[in-house]
């Protein structure tokens, strides 16, 4: 086994305590939860007695230990247990629902390091001037305007007055048939189906959700691509390239560039964790079928199984993405390694 290897294997067992305490307070918080559910699904017209019946059948009737324990066998087990509002078992649904938002998240974040890493860089290479002001202005903007308004904002614009987008219902036209799934991204699966249509499709249904959460993450991203870069530029070991007559591109790209990599990771990885996370109300606007939408229909119905499922699944997530950044800590910069962490 190697050095690398038995590292990410000690990361992950580091993140064992975490996931554990997750488990815990999303078990105590969910039944912190105001209303009965046991209320909620035996009906507004059920009786003391159907009320009842429904909560032994929900096993709310025993106790918060018993209760526990038996949460956590079922996850030993892989079972996350049954949504009470779909009646699906909520492993079948995250599987469905995650990779929409994964695959809106992450086309968004593609959009938004296409245009802040390029303007962040350009604008500390130029202090002072137009391009600076505009990154400023495009920052504060993207903080600013909240997701809900740019979305409504988008479908106004494009698809009420222009007609230019497609009808924000989701993945797909209702016109258009769902590729087989393979990896559950619609572009993916359509590419290796070789549905062109289908691809183009999936692609114009993901431009405005795509382009709403892009303005809200590349303020960050292009917020701390111009500092990292302003820093490293006024670094000594930079003075001494320019004095041994290395070209500005060797010098920008080679050295400047690749030292405010570190920070710039960093920030994309909150940024893609918070997204993720946060991306409710665009799945809302959109009537995008994510896992977010998912958790807050669960919420409102205090289906207990689901949220606590999309809280796991969350957490797991976060760990994935911590390792991933803890590797391309590594590639950019070898002398930061595993072990000096």
């Amino acid at each position: 086994m190697n050095r690398r290897l038995r590292a990410v294997l000690a990361r992950l067992a580091q993140a064992l305590p975490v996931i554990l305490g997750v488990v815990l307070v999303s078990f105590l918080l969910t039944r912190a939860l105001p209303g009965d559910p046991a209320a909620y699904f035996a009906g507004d017209a059920a009786d003391a007695a159907s009320i009842e019946e429904t909560r032994v059948k929900l096993g709310l009737d025993r106790s918060m230990p018993e209760q526990f324990g038996l949460y956590v066998l079922q996850l030993a087990q892989g079972d996350l247990g049954q949504s009470l509002t779909t009646g699906q078992p909520v492993v079948e649904e995250l599987a469905r629902r995650l990779p929409a938002s994964l695959e809106l998240t992450l086309v968004a974040l593609l959009v938004s390091c296409g245009i802040a890493v390029p303007l962040g860089v350009l604008a500390a290479t130029r202090p002072g001037s137009w391009v600076d002001h505009a990154c400023r202005l495009l920052v504060t903007a993207g903080v600013s305007l909240p997701t809900f308004f740019t979305g409504v904002a988008l479908i106004y614009v494009f698809y009420y007055l222009t007609g230019w987008a497609p009808s924000p219902l989701g993945r797909l036209d209702f016109i258009y048939l769902e590729p087989p799934s393979v990896t559950g991204f619609f572009l993916i699966d359509a590419a290796l189906a070789g549905d062109a249509e289908t691809w183009f499709a999936a692609l114009r249904q993901l431009i405005l959700p795509a382009a709403t959460l892009a303005l809200f993450t590349l303020a960050p991203i292009a917020r701390m691509t111009r500092a990292a870069m302003l820093s490293a530029l006024s670094s000594d070991y930079i003075r001494t390239a320019r004095a041994a007559g290395l070209t500005s591109r060797k010098i920008l790209f080679g050295y400047a560039f690749r030292n405010a990599l570190l920070p710039v990771v960093t920030t994309l990885g909150m940024v893609f964790s918070f997204t993720l996370g946060a991306n409710v109300l665009v799945e809302k606007v959109f009537a995008w079928p994510g896992i977010g939408s998912y958790a807050v229909e669960a919420l409102v119905a205090s289906d207990y199984a689901a949220v606590q499922g999309f809280v796991l699944c969350m957490a797991l997530l976060f760990v994935a993405l911590n390792l991933l950044i803890d590797l391309a800590y590594s590639m950019i910069d070898p002398r930061i390694g595993f072990d000096s962490k």
